[in-house]
């Protein structure tokens, strides 16, 4: 007896869901739903967003968002926790479809998702040409740092020091960062 065939969704199927509080991705054609993150999660992105956010306020280069519906290409639609966007003269997007492909996204993971962070999605931003992919594990209280061009990841658990090549850069110190996220 065969395999049932799979459906494979589209964009446009995927952005036509109806809003039920989870996230809903599109990884090359397959639909993959995640459930709400647990709370460590969340605090951390809400520190490192502060973080970040205070390197990049300000410029008019950069433009830094959390969760939003980008567009790698046409068979692929993430929702990173954060992400930093070039950003060009003129008015801001208004649309996610118009959103040039980041140049750092930042995944804090979950158990839920880690397999699929560090596996098929890690390989969709950089095969894209997201220039950065930090994958920050709160279990193991370390971030792993991924670049264009490198097979495996930098793997830091003292200060976090990091460089894009738009000129934004910075230094945080993960054990003071995970100290408040995990207390």
């Amino acid at each position: 007896m065969g395999m049932a065939a799979t459906h494979e969704m589209s964009i446009e199927e995927l952005l036509a869901l109806p809003e039920d509080g989870l996230r809903h991705e599109l990884l090359d054609g397959e639909h993959v739903v995640t459930p709400m993150p647990r709370w460590a999660h969340e605090r951390a992105v809400r520190r490192l967003d502060r973080w970040l956010g205070t390197i990049v306020d300000g410029r008019v280069d950069v433009e830094m968002l959390r969760a939003g519906d980008l567009r790698l290409n046409t068979r692929t639609v993430v929702v990173p926790d954060l992400f930093i966007l070039p950003s060009g003269p003129g008015p801001r997007l208004q649309d996610w479809a118009d959103a040039p492909i980041p140049l750092l996204v930042v995944e804090v993971l979950s158990p839920s998702t880690a397999a699929r962070d560090r596996g098929k999605k890690r390989r969709l931003y950089l095969a894209s040409g997201v220039e950065e992919y930090w994958i920050v594990d709160l279990d193991a209280r370390v971030i792993e740092r991924w670049r264009q061009g490198v097979t495996r990841p930098e793997i830091v658990d003292g200060t976090f020091e990091f460089a894009l090549n738009i000129g934004v850069s910075g230094a945080i110190s993960l054990p003071e960062l995970f100290a408040e996220v995990l207390r």
